[in-house]
Formats: C-alpha cells, structure tokens, sequence
C-alpha cells in the first residue's frame, strides 16, 4: 500500500454530513458515536462530532488532489452547491494558478475549505 494521509474534519451533524458527502460520490466506511470515515476512491475524509462549531469562523481545511478535477466539480454542481463568494455551502471554480495548477474550492456545511486540486 502506499503512503497517504486522511485529513480530520469537523461536523456538528455526522447525518448531514454522510448525506451532503454521499452527494459527491462518498460512501461511509466507519462510522460510531464520535468518528466516520467517507471515502470516494481513493480519498477518504475523516470527521470528529464538533457540535459547537460555528462554520462562520472555522479555520479547518485541506487539499483534494484529484485525477478528474472537472468530474468531481461538475459533480458538485449538479448537487446543487451554488457557486458564490460567501457563505456555506458553496464553490468557487476552478482556475488556472502558477504555483498550484489548476485548483478550485468546496466550503462544506461545517465551513471547511477544501481545495480541490487536479493532479
């Protein structure tokens, strides 16, 4: 197997987030009264119950890097997770970044930034 890292993400609700992921192609893996684990291919996203998190001022993120960046956006799309330059849930699309490459960002229920990275 190779090496890999799995980010752990808040949620106040692991009901609405299994079902917000579940939208974007994520199935549950684990899941007990604290921690649950969703995966989409080789991706797999780890959440802790945080039930006093204000998504407003949550610092929380981190980085999806992925093969089909346009598949995985369009998807997002299609759940209807609009496009905008605040609040929550919300995506901003992707662009072309020197340092970065092609990048763009899902901000979840919980307001976690996730940037979403073509490989």
């Amino acid at each position: 197997m190779s090496d890999y890292a799995t980010p752990n993400l808040p949620s106040r609700s692991f009901d609405q987030t299994q079902q917000f992921y579940q939208q974007l192609g994520f199935v549950l893996t684990y899941r007990d009264d604290d921690w649950m684990i969703l995966r989409r291919g080789r991706v797999e996203l780890e959440f802790f119950l945080h039930l006093s998190l204000d998504p407003l001022t949550s610092w929380f993120s981190c980085c999806l890097r992925v093969d089909e960046l346009s598949e995985l956006y369009e998807m997002c799309k299609s759940a209807n997770i609009p496009e905008r330059e605040s609040g929550y849930p919300r995506l901003h699309p992707p662009e072309d970044h020197d340092q970065w490459g092609r990048m763009g960002a899902l901000i979840d229920l919980d307001g976690t930034l996730l940037r979403l990275i073509q490989n």
